[in-house]
C-alpha cells in the first residue's frame, strides 16, 4: 500500500473526482447566484417601469365602470397628511386622465393624456428621457408643453418642439388642444410608451369642466415595493367609505402574474443545481472511501469507531464543498458584476421590455443559497458516509 501511494498510482482516479465535484460545486453556485441576481433584477427593472406610470397605490372615488371617465374628488383631503406620515410613504400626487386623438401629418394616434402638477415626482421620466427636457408647471398659468414617448413620434413623424393637436370627447362635443413636444421619453414597455402623455392637470381639469382643486384621485409612490400590501391596509383605515385604493398589482395582473412565473423558474434551477452539486459530491466521497479501503481496515482494526472515521470524511468532503462554493461565489458575482457595470450582455427591447440582461444581487438572497447549498450537499453525504461501517478490517488486511 506504502510503495503504491509513494509510486502516485493510488489516489490519482480520486484526485482528478474530487476536482471534477469541486469545479461542479463550484459553476452551480456560480449558475444559481447568477440566475437568481439576474431575476430579481429584471423583476426589479419591470416593476419600476410599470409603477412609474402608475405609482404603487390609487386613491380615488369608487368607480367601476370607468377608471379613465373617473368622478372627481377635491385634491384637499384631510387623510392626505396621516398618509404622507406613514415611514414606507415616499411621494403623493395628484393625477387625472382624458382620453383622446392625437392628429399630427395626416395621421391619428389614440392617446391618454395624464395630467400632473407641481407635486408629481419626475424621477422615472428623468431616467428614460431621451430628448428635451421635464416641463415645469408654473403657478400663474398652465404649460401647453407635454411629455411624449418615442413610439408614438415615430408613428406620427414628429419631432422635439412640433406642434400637435389633440382631440378630446366633451358631452358629446369635439374639443381640440395645441399641445408642443417639450420631452420625448422611451421606458421600453409599449403598451404604456403607445398611448401615455403626461401634460398639465389644468388641461384636464378644464376639459373635464373641474374646478382647480378636482382631480381624479391621488397617487402613492413607496420606498420598497414589499411594503404595498401592508400599505394598503393602513391607508384603508384612514380613508372614508367613498374611497378606493387600488394596488399596481391588481391594476396589472397579467404582468405582475408574468413576473411571478419567473421565481418558478429559479426554483427549478436551485433545485436541479443543488441536486448535481450533491451528486457530484457523493460519487467524490465514495471513489474516496473505496480507494482508501485498506486504511480504513486497518484504523478499524487499531479501535477506531464507524462513526470516527465516517466524521473524518465528511470534514474532507465539507473542505471541499467550502472550496467550491467559494470559488462559484468568486465567478458568480464576478460575472455578476461585469455585467452591471458594463452591460455586454444585451436584449431585445421590443421583446424583453429592456436593452440589456440586468442584474441586482441581494446580500440576504446571497447567504442562504450559499447555506442552503452547503447544508443540503453535507446532509446528502451522510448516507454514503456510512459505507465505512460496511469495510471488514479482517478482509481488508488480510488481501492488503
Amino acid at each position: 500500500m506504502i510503495a503504491g501511494r509513494n509510486s502516485g498510482v493510488t489516489g490519482r482516479s480520486s484526485s482528478t473526482i474530487v476536482r471534477i465535484a469541486v469545479g461542479g460545486i463550484a459553476i452551480g453556485m456560480a449558475v444559481m447566484i447568477l440566475s437568481v441576481a439576474i431575476v430579481t433584477g429584471f423583476q426589479h427593472e419591470i416593476q419600476q417601469k410599470v409603477i412609474g406610470f402608475g405609482s404603487h397605490l390609487q386613491i380615488s372615488l369608487y368607480n367601476p365602470a370607468n377608471t379613465l371617465g373617473a368622478k372627481p374628488i377635491d385634491r384637499n383631503q384631510d387623510f392626505l397628511k396621516d398618509i404622507q406620515n406613514e415611514p414606507s410613504v415616499k411621494n403623493i400626487n395628484v393625477y387625472a386622465h382624458k382620453s383622446g386623438i392625437l392628429t399630427a401629418n395626416g395621421e391619428i394616434k389614440g392617446v391618454v393624456a395624464k395630467g400632473v402638477s407641481s407635486d408629481f415626482d419626475w424621477t422615472f421620466f428623468e431616467k428614460n428621457l431621451l430628448e428635451g427636457r421635464i416641463f415645469g408647471i408654473p403657478d400663474s398659468q398652465k404649460t401647453d408643453s407635454i411629455l411624449i414617448s418615442k413610439y408614438i413620434v415615430n408613428k406620427l413623424n414628429l419631432n422635439l418642439g412640433d406642434k400637435v393637436t389633440v382631440v378630446f370627447i366633451q358631452d358629446e362635443k369635439e374639443r381640440k388642444r395645441r399641445f408642443i413636444i417639450g420631452g420625448i421619453y422611451e421606458s421600453g414597455m409599449e403598451q404604456f410608451d403607445a398611448s401615455i402623455l403626461l401634460c398639465d392637470l389644468r388641461h384636464v381639469q378644464k376639459l373635464n369642466n373641474w374646478t382647480e382643486n378636482q382631480v381624479a384621485g391621488f397617487e402613492v409612490t413607496l420606498n420598497s415595493f414589499e411594503d404595498l400590501d401592508k400599505l394598503d391596509e393602513i391607508i384603508s383605515k384612514h380613508i372614508s367609505w367613498e374611497f378606493t385604493t387600488l394596488k399596481i398589482t391588481d391594476q396589472f395582473m397579467e404582468i405582475f402574474g408574468w413576473l411571478e412565473l419567473q421565481d418558478l423558474n429559479v426554483i427549478i434551477i436551485l433545485t436541479l443545481m443543488v441536486l448535481v452539486s450533491g451528486i457530484n459530491m457523493i460519487t467524490a466521497l465514495l471513489v474516496f472511501i473505496l480507494e482508501r479501503t485498506n486504511m480504513i481496515g486497518l484504523l478499524k482494526a487499531m479501535g477506531a469507531t464507524n462513526q470516527s472515521l465516517s466524521r473524518i470524511f465528511l470534514y474532507n468532503a465539507a473542505y471541499l464543498i467550502l472550496l467550491g462554493t467559494f470559488w462559484g461565489n468568486i465567478i458568480g458575482i464576478g460575472l455578476g458584476y461585469l455585467q452591471y457595470k458594463f452591460e455586454f450582455l444585451k436584449l431585445d427591447k421590443t421583446s424583453y421590455y429592456i436593452d440589456h440582461v440586468p442584474v441586482m444581487f441581494d446580500l440576504n438572497t446571497l447567504f442562504f443559497i450559499n447555506l442552503g447549498s452547503v447544508v443540503i450537499s453535507l446532509l446528502m453525504l451522510i448516507l454514503p458516509s456510512m459505507m465505512v461501517s460496511r469495510i471488514d478490517p479482517v478482509k481488508t488486511i488480510r488481501f492488503n
